[in-house]
């Protein structure tokens, strides 16, 4: 094995100096999901394209957010109707597109006596339940919340409250998926690949990365989230009009603190909400706080005003307080929101803006500022829409009615079908590869007769086979690429089974 992988490395770092070499229609910087959905939609019209991601996909933002492919109930306060719609219709066509990353999800909103009164939350969801059409989800309901299930956590004064469906979405899997789907479709994605400096020559873009590679493309898009101004200013020696405002969220990830699939949409005396999910099976996550952030953009941590907000917030509804010692894990990110001169970084639009930079004589530059990972499948719609009169080979629109990788399957009768063709998985490992991998898991597993078949075993069924098929497919270089990013499995292994593949990676 150590052989072939050493083999595979050897031909790509053999095809580089040919890539780069290589005119390509459109560079793409960044490997988050709106740079790998432009990279996705590009490749099927046809599109030469090559991405660069200077460290892994969905290492930042993508991966940090609250897990969810929801319209946005609270946007409809700000009259964000347009993005409220399109969010929605866009929840519909990934639930579809991804069943096995993307399901739908049960929220339950408690009426808090003296904050929004029960007609305006009732209206809100009226709106909500009818600004887009409606086929795989349920409506919104009044609840009573006294006696059962959905209000056993809560306070006793908690006794009526509203229903809705929204879905969970495995955020980094999504974006790996779009970069698989982009590859398979002919695209080129480099990850660990820094844009060093990009500088027009006539009607093409000759850019370097670190390493000295040089690669040539007829259009740019500069997608690197919190860094798209950096891209600007530094690599490109632009300015621009537009701006993105950093806003630091931050999740906190507790042992599970009620039973029930259900998730609770929490309102604050601040206006603000929060957000308790079921995670993981054992865990609830509970997020997101958002506080503006001044400093360059890079990693970042919960801090301890953070903390304190997230568990007072939650202990104000249930009854069983919940502590620092509760707390397993938190997660930090940045979100590169356009900067529509808002004074609250709560309020800050959570839609998209493109900043053109064509001239005349000169290759295009296509810069974005904010999205959402529910939109960022429209987004690379739009933003093949601007740039199509740049390029002559574009195709048509293709992705709204397009599965991902393993998405072409029904997720109960996959599952059915795992588990009676390779019982020796039993229920939990092959429930979690069928929810990673959809109908790919039998990649995995397709010359498997028995556990010992797929390798050494690191832990939680994480096998020998399974992190071959990250790193072969999915770019997976480092331990935390797999445990953070293309799993959650880092929750649940113990230091020293994470060692045994950090050692094997390494190898």
């Amino acid at each position: 094995m150590v052989l072939a992988l050493a083999r595979t490395r050897l031909r790509l770092s053999m095809s580089q100096p040919r890539a780069a070499r290589m005119l390509y229609d459109l560079l793409i910087i960044g490997g988050g999901i709106n740079g790998c959905a432009i990279a996705r939609d590009a490749a099927g019209r046809g599109l030469s394209v090559r991405l660069v991601e200077q460290n892994d996909l969905a290492s930042g933002t993508s991966s940090a957010s609250t897990k969810l492919i929801h319209g946005g109930l609270r946007y409809l306060e700000l009259y964000e109707f347009r993005l409220v719609h399109e969010a929605l219709e866009e929840r519909e066509r990934l639930l579809a597109a991804a069943p096995h990353i993307i399901w739908p999800l049960k929220f339950v909103l408690p009426y808090e006596k003296g904050l929004r009164p029960l007609w305006m939350l009732r209206l809100g969801l009226f709106l909500y339940d009818h600004l887009a059409r409606r086929k795989r989800l349920e409506g919104s309901h009044l609840a009573a919340l006294g006696d059962n299930a959905l209000g056993a956590p809560l306070r006793e004064t908690y006794n009526v409250g509203f229903t809705y469906a929204d879905c969970w979405v495995e955020d980094s899997r999504l974006v790996a998926l779009n970069a698989l789907d982009a590859k398979e479709r002919g695209a080129t994605i480099s990850v660990g690949a820094r844009l060093v400096q990009a500088k027009r020559k006539g009607a093409h873009w000759t850019a370097k990365l670190d390493g000295g590679m040089e690669i040539e493309a007829r259009a740019l898009v500069n997608a690197a989230g919190p860094w798209v101004s950096q891209v600007i200013e530094g690599a490109l020696h632009m300015h621009s009009r537009k701006h993105v405002r950093l806003v630091k969220g931050s999740h906190l990830v507790t042992r599970r603190l009620y039973d029930g699939d259900h998730a609770y949409i929490l309102q604050n005396p601040d206006g603000r909400i929060v957000f308790a999910i079921p995670f993981e099976h054992a865990f609830t996550l509970i997020g997101t706080t958002d506080v503006a952030y001044e400093g360059a953009p890079g990693e970042v941590a919960i801090s301890d005003a953070e903390t304190d907000y997230l568990l007072d917030a939650i202990n104000h509804f249930l009854r069983k307080p919940v502590t620092r010692a509760d707390v397993v894990w938190s997660y930090s990110g940045l979100r590169p929101l356009y900067d529509d001169g808002s004074l609250n970084a709560s309020v800050v639009t959570r839609d998209y803006a493109f900043d053109l930079d064509a001239p005349e004589d000169g290759a295009p530059v296509l810069s974005i500022f904010g999205g959402k990972i529910t939109t960022a499948r429209r987004l690379a719609e739009h933003a093949l829409d601007e740039l199509r009169r740049f390029l002559p080979a574009h195709g048509e629109a293709w992705t709204a009615g397009a599965t991902f990788p393993g998405g072409d399957m029904e997720f109960d009768a996959l599952l059915a079908r795992l588990k009676s063709e390779k019982p020796f998985l039993g229920d939990v490992l092959a429930r979690r590869l069928a929810r990673a991998y959809g109908t790919r898991a039998e990649r995995i597993l397709k010359h498997a007769h028995a556990m010992a078949d797929l390798g050494r075993d690191f832990g939680c069924g994480l096998t020998e086979a399974e992190a071959r098929y990250l790193m072969e497919n999915e770019w997976a270089r480092k331990a935390d690429d797999i445990l953070w990013r293309r799993s959650k499995l880092g929750l649940h292994m113990s230091a020293e089974q994470q060692l045994g593949l950090r050692e094997y990676m390494g190898a």
